[in-house]
């Protein structure tokens, strides 16, 4: 702003710029003139702004809508393309920008680029522009993870139970349960004044031997006796299925079961030419038949012959002979016999049995033997053992060791079944534990089983004795319930 005098002597003000400025008191009034400066370095000079706003940049354009920049080929449309035109007029319009001093500066490689990305895809050095991708892996190695071993084919068929799907149809036929099973079928479904040759002539080229063992067993099972001697009868005209031991046995063991077998007259010498499968066999049929006494006898000879027979022959006389009382001295002398035995090898199921047995006969101390030494064999132990030897320790009243049984069976997590918490809970019940008895009631119900007789009417005693009458009629409600009608002796008394 400056103010100055006209030729008529009229004071007038003169606007040149709005800006904060300091007024210089060295030259304030000369010749009637207000002079006024502007120090850059002052505080409240204007601060300069960016370069982005000062030159702003022309503003791209936009892509076509619905195109894809990347993979659409090269156009003639002539509105997207650039033509030689457009290139010098960037150029011009290049060349005016520096010659007005700005600082933005396109290189021609910057313009191309940006150029192309209108027109189509990034020009790529020349070369190999497409890679090969690698083939896939095959399907196996999809299928089976890491780290399995290489499965091996050279596992005998017989031991494995599998048949290579190239093998023979003999092979494929003579050890296939299903076909052997059918033939029992067909066999059952024939008229009585039918032989088995009927249905057995046709498949004679494909059997084996030890291929009717099984349907001879299966007949057994039916109830057809006659039909498996039948079939034994077969088989010894076949010239490719003579000396037969399989078939044999399964045929011994199905008439000893049926009480039709004619024993010998001389049963020693029986004893002492056959084998031991066929000994086995009869020895088994007899038990299962309920021929206790000839079972017995069979066993006697043959270790009077030293014919020693397997451990399952012993461990089903011993569980059968173990439902008698009277036949305590029988139990005792077999089972002596089986310590005796240097190659003792039993199953777990054999073992439970035994311990069964053992308990029954209030034989505690064998039973926990037979525990120990199935245990020290590295072999695993079920539930149905551990219940076996709670229950000789709750017999006997020795609580701490039962105690001690539980709590290696919930640090190895075991999964108790009803047996197992019906005999817990009794022995809660009989050390008038009542919260544990409580807690395993409940994780009775949780694990979906239903509680017993025998356990509400523990429970409801254990109530009673702690004095909790309205405990009492709920666990009696819920008795009544499930159809259970409990002694109310005990609260009647109350």
């Amino acid at each position: 702003m400056m103010w100055s005098v006209d030729s008529s002597g009229t004071k007038c003000v003169s606007m040149y710029a709005s800006i904060p400025c300091y007024l210089d008191t060295r030259r304030s009034f000369r010749n009637g003139v207000i002079n006024l400066r502007v120090y850059p370095d002052s505080s409240i000079y204007c601060k300069r702004l960016p370069k982005n706003l000062r030159y702003p940049r022309r503003s791209k354009l936009p892509p076509e809508f619905g195109t894809n920049l990347f993979l659409k080929k090269k156009t003639t449309d002539p509105g997207l393309s650039l033509t030689e035109e457009d290139l010098s007029a960037s150029a011009h319009e290049y060349e005016d920008h520096r010659a007005e001093g700005t600082d933005v500066v396109w290189e021609p490689d910057e313009i191309e680029a940006i150029s192309s990305l209108f027109q189509g895809r990034v020009p790529q050095k020349p070369g190999k522009l497409q890679r090969d991708r690698p083939l896939p892996l095959p399907v196996p190695h999809k299928l089976r993870p890491l780290g399995l071993p290489t499965p091996k084919n050279h596992i005998k068929l017989g031991q494995s139970g599998l048949v290579s799907p190239r093998a023979s149809v003999s092979k494929q036929v003579c050890r296939n349960p299903g076909f052997l099973v059918g033939l029992a079928r067909e066999i059952r479904d024939l008229p009585p004044e039918k032989d088995v040759s009927t249905v057995l002539d046709k498949w004679a080229r494909f059997l084996r031997k030890g291929s009717l063992s099984l349907t001879v067993r299966e007949l057994g099972h039916m109830g057809l006796p006659e039909r498996a001697l039948q079939s034994f009868s077969w088989a010894q005209k076949q010239a490719h299925l003579l000396q037969d031991d399989w078939l044999l046995a399964s045929v011994v063991e199905v008439l000893a079961k049926d009480q039709e077998l004619k024993l010998p007259i001389h049963l020693e010498k029986f004893a002492e030419l056959a084998s031991r499968r066929v000994i086995e066999a009869m020895v088994k049929g007899f038990i299962r038949g309920g021929s206790l006494n000839l079972a017995w006898k069979l066993l006697k000879i043959s270790r009077n012959y030293n014919r020693m027979l397997d451990t399952s022959v012993y461990a089903k006389m011993i569980l059968e002979l173990g439902k008698n009382p009277d036949k305590e001295m029988l139990v005792m002398a077999l089972l002596d016999e089986l310590a005796e035995r240097e190659d003792l090898n039993m199953s777990q199921q054999d073992c439970t049995a035994l311990m069964k047995v053992c308990v029954r006969l209030k034989k505690f101390s064998l039973a926990e033997s037979l525990f120990d030494w199935y245990k020290q064999l590295g072999r695993d132990i079920s539930i149905v053992m551990y219940t076996t030897l709670i229950h000789s320790h709750y017999m006997e009243n020795k609580y701490r060791e039962a105690m001690a049984l539980i709590w290696e069976m919930e640090s190895a997590e075991y999964l108790f079944d009803l047996p197992a918490y019906r005999v817990v809970i009794k022995l809660f019940v009989a050390m008038d534990d009542l919260p544990r008895a409580v807690r395993y009631f409940s994780k009775l119900k949780e694990a979906g089983f239903s509680p017993t007789y025998d356990i509400y009417q523990a429970l409801l005693g254990l109530y009673m004795a702690s004095g909790r009458i309205a405990k009492c009629k709920e666990v009696q409600k819920e008795a009544e319930m499930a159809g259970f009608k409990l002694d109310t002796r005990s609260l009647s008394g109350h």
